[in-house]
């Protein structure tokens, strides 16, 4: 049986894109002989002295809810958790829509803690401090390796690390294997650093 190889993806649970990069990841599992671990990173940190607008401000602020319950998790229940809180946090945020405004996201905390099958009090921890500075250690681990003129998702390969990559659907089977590839294949390159265009889609869930 061939080993895995680790692989870690900063994510924050609200970004669209970000969730659909971390479906792909895991089925590029299913294809090659990787790991995919989760780490947690946070858009509020990453544009607390940005220039954004007040509305994106705000809607980082209220996402940091979802992140503080993620480190409880992780510390209560140990790292494993991550992994399943974010894929009932993603399911219900983005394949199921549940709404992000302040009145609804809690209960969208209790039912993916539910679903994740962790302690539901730890939705208390969406409005404590007292997870920020291993949110913030963490994140900081991730754009430290990129760069801060970047976002979620960050994925690191050993000494090789990237921002993204951006899709807009979930690959699947030797697709998905096909695009790791080419991500790797360029990103090994310590002197290439950007492929771009305009995104003309939106994330696709399903």
């Amino acid at each position: 049986m061939t080993e895995k190889i680790p692989v870690d993806l900063w994510f924050d649970p609200s970004c669209p894109f970000a969730w659909v990069t971390s479906r792909w990841l895991i089925e590029v599992a299913e294809v090659r002989p990787i790991e995919p671990r989760w780490r947690m990173m946070s858009l509020h940190i990453l544009n607390e002295d940005k220039d954004v607008s007040d509305d994106y401000r705000e809607r980082a602020a209220r996402a940091m809810g979802s992140v503080r319950v993620v480190a409880a998790a992780a510390a209560k229940h140990g790292e494993h958790a991550i992994g399943e809180l974010y894929t009932a946090l993603g399911t219900l945020l983005h394949n199921e829509g549940r709404s992000k405004e302040p009145e609804r996201l809690r209960e969208t905390v209790e039912t993916a803690l539910e679903r994740a099958g962790l302690d539901k009090s730890l939705v208390e921890a969406m409005h404590s401090e007292e997870w920020d500075s291993t949110i913030r250690a963490s994140h900081d681990e991730g754009i430290t390796l990129v760069g801060q003129e970047v976002g979620t998702p960050i994925i690191r390969l050993g000494a090789n690390a990237f921002f993204g990559p951006v899709i807009t659907r979930i690959l699947r089977g030797e697709d998905a294997g096909k695009l790791w590839d080419g991500v790797l294949a360029v990103t090994a390159y310590e002197d290439f650093f950007e492929l771009k265009r305009t995104r003309t889609k939106r994330p696709q869930f399903d």
